[in-house]
């Protein structure tokens, strides 16, 4: 009996989700530091993510527990979760939200050149090598917007490099932790044990992702002196909500939105959402913000975009639009 299909509409909303909210959290990670500092952010956006999403695996009956298991979602999420998104929320406090959304996803280079078993695959492909080289030059269009900028001191420019150098070091421990994430999973898929261990749902590895990453950020907050200079009456009421987007809709709705379509949609195809991302937070940060959007910021954002293009070249043209359109195109050329 062939399975039933999901919803269009569903498929439609859930990749709105993904695209837009993804997105815009950059922009509201930046309204969100006006009323919390970088450590706090984190710990309350984990911590309360985390909590909601456990009690609601808990309430469907999902196994909660395995020790081999939650090890390696605690290096996973100090990985992605808190080394990647602590560096993003603290160079927010200097750079514009469209700067730090496109160097994330300049991850892309990362994945290339520090996954070594598929290194002879990836380099004996032009396009792969293209990809990189093209990302390369769209961050360091990026590095040189910031440090010949003349609408900030000197003293700003030098954060604003730091920043970029922090962004730099994040998207390569997303990199290592994602690639840790993804050999480990095959080795467990592919060891052969006599007594097989049962494996975690997807949702309840992300809750202990997310409680590694909150029980960090609220240690790092407390020894770092961040609580102690920390006044709940500084906290506006849009600074508590862009906490309550963050928390909700940045890192429990887009994330069950993005597993969904995962099992629904092909992986390429779902994909496509860091193409879209960056511009979304470029927008929001152009229309909504006090941030200039320069013309070079723009050119960086293309070029990097262009590139991870290039470096999944080889994926993407085995698709079936791929094909039409090269087929289509290559008609039109013998044509004339």
């Amino acid at each position: 009996m062939k399975a039933a299909q999901p919803n269009k509409w569903l498929i439609i909303m859930a990749y709105f989700v993904v695209y837009v909210v993804w997105g815009s959290t950059y922009f509201f990670i930046d309204k969100a530091l006006h009323g919390f500092s970088p450590f706090i952010l984190g710990s309350f956006r984990f911590i309360g993510a985390s909590t909601i999403l456990m009690g609601y695996c808990q309430l469907m009956g999902y196994k909660l527990w395995n020790k081999q298991i939650v090890k390696q979602c605690m290096f996973t999420g100090f990985m992605l979760l808190f080394i990647d998104m602590a560096g993003i929320i603290w160079s927010e406090q200097f750079l514009p939200s469209g700067i730090v959304a496109i160097m994330a996803a300049s991850a892309a280079i990362w994945f290339v050149v520090l996954d070594k078993p598929k290194w002879k695959q990836n380099f004996s492909s032009l396009p792969t090598i293209l990809g990189v080289l093209f990302g390369f030059i769209g961050v360091l269009m990026l590095f040189y917007e910031q440090s010949t900028s003349v609408s900030v001191n000197e003293e700003q420019q030098f954060l604003n490099m730091v920043g970029l150098i922090v962004l730099v070091v994040c998207s390569i421990a997303w990199t290592l932790g994602s690639l840790y994430s993804k050999y480990i999973t095959d080795k467990q898929k592919t060891q052969i044990v006599k007594k097989p261990t049962e494996d975690l749902h997807i949702m309840v590895k992300t809750a202990w992702q997310m409680i590694t990453a909150g029980v960090l950020f609220n240690t790092v907050a407390i020894f770092n002196g961040e609580y102690a200079r920390f006044d709940l009456h500084h906290v506006a009421t849009e600074d508590w909500m862009a906490m309550a987007y963050l928390t909700t809709f940045g890192s429990i709705l887009a994330f069950g939105s993005y597993i969904w379509l995962l099992q629904v949609r092909p992986a390429i195809e779902v994909s496509t959402y860091a193409y879209v991302n960056p511009i979304v937070a470029v927008a929001l940060s152009h229309f909504f913000s006090d941030d200039i959007v320069t013309h070079l910021q723009i050119y960086g954002l293309g070029v990097i975009l262009f590139s991870v293009l290039l470096m999944n070249w080889n994926l993407y043209k085995n698709t079936k639009l791929v094909q039409k359109i090269l087929h289509f195109v290559s008609r039109k050329h013998y044509a004339h």
